[in-house]
């Protein structure tokens, strides 16, 4: 994949991108790339956790001092997981130097933060994409 490309990357959720995202180097390499050339990241329920990692050409996380929302510690302990996930992804995010942003438990909740769009949890997914395209069709 080309990320000169693209104007967006979008992570997805569910569980298992809390231990695949953070750790692939593809995910890293490509959505750094895509965020230094002045594209969108965009990521709902479990999706930020590939937000761990993604740095700018400055050393610095792209989330670092960036209102970000996520799958959040009331909807992991809600859902029965968080003796299962590997990481509370809120926890996570707030000690990786995001501002987390909390909405209402499984209600749509989406934050844009310049060009980093987040939602947290799936019933975001839908406004989080409306979000995303507006933002590309203003930037364009």
């Amino acid at each position: 994949m080309d990320p000169e490309k693209y104007q967006t990357i979008l992570f997805a959720g569910g569980h298992g991108t809390a231990w695949d995202f953070p750790k692939s180097a593809a995910v890293n390499k490509i959505g750094s790339a895509i965020y230094e050339n002045g594209g969108f990241l965009a990521a709902v329920c479990h999706g930020p956790a590939a937000l761990l990692n993604i740095y700018g050409s400055d050393g610095k996380l792209a989330i670092q001092n960036k209102k970000v929302a996520g799958f959040s510690n009331a909807e992991e302990e809600a859902a029965g997981l968080t003796e299962v996930a590997p990481y509370l992804l809120q926890d996570q995010l707030a000690a990786s130097g995001a501002n987390y942003q909390e909405g209402e438990k499984f209600k749509s909740f989406v934050v844009k933060d310049g060009r980093l769009i987040t939602g947290q949890n799936p019933q975001s997914a839908a406004e989080l994409a409306r979000t995303l395209a507006k933002a590309l069709k203003q930037d364009s």
